[in-house]
């Protein structure tokens, strides 16, 4: 388990910051969220992977992805899909990024029955270590409890020692 661990905290009920410390320098952890060849690698919770993954990575550009889940003791999630897709916004490297994360279909049709969010990424130089600070901005209270009822910030959390499992094996 990592020295660094997630923070997560709530403001005005409806926008999710999390920020933890990675052991990498800011370039690399940015490319990590840019790279499709990278977030194949680290993408999604534990015991899932990302067999589509069609990155655009530009303002106005948008990633499609699939999370599949590939382990069998997951019991009903095992085979079990989850399509995403995020529209950038403001791009300014290595610093930060800003997106609109949705729930999708493989058509990348937007899910409006679920909930969407506004997301903006800082990426903090730290003397070589890199600090990531996530604001996901709900439409409501309701918005952001149906996502954290889903199990959202264990899967981020597991996404995330993931993302430091990859960062350490190809620094």
């Amino acid at each position: 388990m990592s020295v660094y661990e997630m923070k997560s905290s709530v403001e005005k009920d409806q926008v999710l910051i999390l920020e933890r410390v990675f052991d990498a320098p800011r370039e690399l952890v940015f490319q990590m969220f840019k790279d499709p060849e990278h977030l194949k690698h680290w993408w999604g919770p534990s015991g899932w992977e990302l067999p589509v993954c069609n990155v655009d990575f530009r303002p106005g550009g948008s990633w499609h992805y699939c999370m599949k889940c590939i382990d069998q003791n997951q019991g009903e999630f095992y085979g079990m899909e989850s399509w995403g897709k995020a529209v950038y916004h403001e791009i300014n490297e290595p610093e930060m990024f800003s997106y609109t994360d949705y729930f999708s279909d493989a058509d990348a049709n937007v899910d409006e029955s679920l909930p969407s969010s506004d997301i903006t990424l800082e990426f903090i130089e730290m003397d070589g270590m890199t600090k990531l600070v996530s604001r996901a901005e709900y439409q409501s209270p309701e918005a952001l409890k149906t996502v954290m009822d889903m199990g959202m910030l264990q899967g981020i959390t597991e996404t995330w020692d993931r993302l430091e499992k990859h960062l350490n094996e190809i620094k």
